[in-house]
C-alpha cells in the first residue's frame, strides 16, 4: 500500500485545480489526500484544520498575491516547514526569484505543465519535506536533550543530581513516573531516586528479583524495553542477563546507566534509568527510546563527577584527620614518654654513679624499673605504629589456620609472666574451635591490648577472666576484670583513638587499644562489644567468623 500524503491546491482557477488533481491521481508511486482552496485565506484555514504535507500554490489569487501567501504561512506555528511549490501562469525569472526567497521548494510554469513534471515535483517535495522534519525532530530532541542534561549537572550532590533527573525525565517523556535504581551488588539493588512517592501507588523497589507493582488488586511485574538492540552481546554477567529479563513488558523503558572505567576497558554498569507508564496504552517511540539512552549517558557523567567529587572530600577529609592525627600522635608521645624516660634516666644514673656501692636487691629494682619502663616505651612505640598503619588503611590481613585453645594458652602463660602478684589470671574454654582461620599478629594485638587495659584499670589487683568459647561458625572471647569501670557518657567514644575514660585518674595510658583491638577485630569481620559499670567492672567481648568472608571469597 502506498504512503498517502495531503496536498493542498490553492488556485482560483477551478479547471487548473482540476487538471492537477487529474495528474497527481495518475502518479503510480504516491497516494494523495487532496484538498482545494480558491483564495489564499480558505487555504490557510484549511491548513490549520487538516495539516497537508505539500501545497501547490497559484501566484495569483484573488485576496493577495503568493508571495504575500508566504508571509502569512510563516506566521503560523507549524510542528516543521510545509514545502510549497509556485504555479504561475507567465515564466518570469523575477518571479520565480522571489519565490524561492520566501522559501518556495520549486517553481513551475503552467503552460508548460505535464503529469510527470508535477508529480516529480511533489514527490521531491514530500521527500524534502520527510527530511527536513527529522532534521527539526532531531535538532528538537537535542536541545530537550541538551537542557535536560544541563539541569541535570547544574548540581555535584549525588543525590540533588538523581532528584533532578527523575523529574526532569518524566516531563520529557510525559509518563507516569521515572526511578534510578542502583546496583549495590552482583545480587541486589535499590531505587535511590524516584519521581514520585513510590510508595503511594507503587512501592520502590529494593530488590529487583522480587520487584512487582500493585494495581487494582493485581500483581503487574515491572517490565523492560532496553535501548540496545543486542544486551546479550554486551558482555553483560548472567546476574544482569536474567535480571533484566523479567523487565519483558510495554509498561517500562529502561536505559544502563555506564560509568565510564580508566582502569579497565568495560564500564561499569552502575544501575538503571526507568522510565515506567501505565495508564492506558503507550508505545514507546524509537525517538523515545534514543532520548532515554542519551539522557542515561548524561547522568552517568553527572554520577561520576559527584562521586569524584565525594572521593575528592573524602580524601581532604582524611588528610586533615591524618594531620589532626599526627599531633595527636606527637602530643602524646611528648606526654607519655616523660615519665618513663625520667625514671628510666633516674635508674641507670643511680646504677652507674653508685653501682659499686649498692647491694643486688638495688641493683635488681632498678634495673627492673628501666626493663618495666622500656617495655611500656616499646609497647607505646608498636601501638602508635599499629594505629597509623589503620589510619592509612595499610593494615594487612593474612589469615592462617590456628589452634586457638593453644594460641590463647600461650598468650595467657606470657600475660602471667608480666603482671604483678595483685591480680589473678583465670582462663576458660569450651565447645568447638576447629577449622579456625585468623591472622596470628592481629589476634594477638586485640588479646595483649585487652589483657593490659584489664590489668591496668584494676590498680587494686583482683580477678582477671578469660572466656573462649567455640561455636560451629564462629568463636568468643570475652575478658574481665574486677577494676574502676567505666562512666556510660564514656563508653561511646572508647573504640576512637585516643578515647579514655573520663575517671581514669592518674592511670597512664594512651588511649588507643581498645581502637587497635576494633580494627584488628574488623579486619577478620567480627566486632567487639563492651559492657562496663563504675567500680564493677568491665567486660569486652569479641565475636570472630572462622572463616572470614575476605578469605572464603578468596580461596573458595
Amino acid at each position: 500500500m502506498l504512503d498517502k500524503s495531503t496536498l493542498l491546491i490553492i488556485d482560483d482557477c477551478a479547471a487548473d485545480r482540476k487538471i492537477y488533481r487529474r495528474y497527481l491521481l495518475q502518479d503510480p508511486y504516491q497516494s494523495y489526500q487532496i484538498l482545494e482552496a480558491d483564495c489564499a485565506e480558505s487555504g490557510l484555514a484549511l491548513c490549520q484544520e487538516f495539516g497537508c504535507d505539500v501545497i501547490l500554490l497559484d501566484f495569483c489569487l484573488p485576496d493577495m498575491s503568493g508571495l504575500d501567501f508566504f508571509d502569512k504561512l510563516n506566521q503560523k506555528i507549524f510542528e516543521a516547514p510545509i514545502p510549497v511549490i509556485m504555479l504561475t501562469g507567465r515564466g518570469d525569472e523575477e518571479v520565480a526569484v522571489q519565490a524561492m526567497k520566501r522559501g518556495a521548494q520549486d517553481y513551475i510554469v503552467k503552460q508548460y505543465l505535464k503529469p510527470e513534471v508535477l508529480q516529480l515535483a511533489v514527490r521531491n517535495a514530500i521527500k524534502q519535506s520527510y527530511l527536513q522534519a527529522q532534521l527539526y525532530k532531531h535538532r528538537e530532541r537535542q536541545r530537550l536533550i541538551a537542557t535536560t542534561a544541563l539541569r541535570i549537572r547544574q548540581s555535584l550532590d549525588l543525590e540533588q543530581i538523581l532528584n533532578t533527573a527523575v523529574v526532569e525525565v518524566q516531563q520529557l517523556l510525559k509518563c507516569d513516573r521515572v526511578m534510578v535504581y542502583q546496583f549495590t551488588s552482583d545480587i541486589e539493588g535499590k531505587t535511590v531516586a524516584c519521581s514520585i512517592e513510590c510508595c503511594e501507588s507503587a512501592p520502590a523497589y529494593n530488590n529487583i528479583q522480587n520487584v512487582c507493582n500493585q494495581v487494582g488488586g493485581e500483581r503487574q511485574h515491572w517490565g523492560c524495553k532496553l535501548p540496545m538492540s543486542d544486551f546479550y552481546n554486551a558482555g553483560w554477567s548472567n546476574f544482569y542477563l536474567q535480571l533484566l529479563e523479567q523487565f519483558k513488558n510495554e509498561e517500562n523503558l529502561v536505559a544502563p546507566i555506564n560509568l565510564s572505567n580508566n582502569d579497565q576497558q568495560e564500564d561499569q554498569l552502575w544501575g538503571l534509568l526507568i522510565a515506567h507508564h501505565s495508564s492506558g496504552e503507550r508505545g514507546w517511540q524509537t525517538d523515545e527510546v534514543e532520548m532515554l539512552n542519551e539522557l542515561s549517558v548524561q547522568l552517568a557523567i553527572a554520577i561520576q563527577q559527584a562521586e569524584l567529587l565525594a572521593q575528592t572530600q573524602a580524601a581532604l577529609a582524611k588528610e586533615k584527620q591524618l594531620n589532626a592525627f599526627k599531633s595527636q600522635i606527637v602530643a602524646t608521645v611528648s606526654h607519655e614518654y616523660r615519665t618513663p624516660l625520667t625514671s628510666i634516666l633516674a635508674a641507670a644514673s643511680t646504677v652507674i654513679k653508685h653501682g659499686q656501692h649498692l647491694d643486688d636487691p638495688k641493683k635488681q629494682k632498678l634495673l627492673g624499673i628501666i626493663e618495666h619502663k622500656a617495655r611500656s616505651m616499646a609497647k607505646l612505640v608498636d601501638n602508635m605504629l599499629m594505629v597509623n598503619q589503620i589510619e592509612l588503611d595499610k593494615t594487612r590481613f593474612q589469615p592462617i589456620p590456628l589452634n586457638l585453645l593453644q594460641f590463647f594458652s600461650d598468650l595467657m602463660e606470657q600475660e602471667q609472666e608480666l603482671i604483678s602478684d595483685r591480680h589473678e589470671l583465670i582462663f576458660h574454654s569450651s565447645g568447638n574451635y576447629q577449622d579456625f582461620w585468623g591472622d596470628r599478629g592481629l589476634l594477638q594485638q586485640i588479646f595483649v591490648n585487652l589483657m593490659s587495659n584489664a590489668v591496668k584499670y584494676s590498680p587494686q589487683g583482683g580477678t582477671v577472666e578469660v572466656r573462649l568459647l567455640g561455636k560451629e561458625s564462629e568463636v568468643m572471647f570475652a575478658i574481665t576484670d574486677q577494676g574502676i569501670g567505666i562512666p556510660i557518657a564514656d563508653q561511646e567514644h572508647l573504640f576512637q583513638s585516643f578515647g579514655r575514660g573520663s575517671n581514669v585518674g592518674t592511670i597512664p595510658g594512651t588511649g588507643l587499644g581498645l581502637a587497635i583491638a576494633k580494627s584488628c577485630v574488623e579486619l577478620h569481620g567480627g566486632k567487639i562489644t563492651l559492657s562496663s559499670q563504675v567500680d564493677q567492672g568491665t567486660t569486652v567481648t569479641v565475636t570472630l567468623p572462622k572463616q572470614p568472608k575476605v578469605f572464603c571469597a578468596k580461596h573458595f
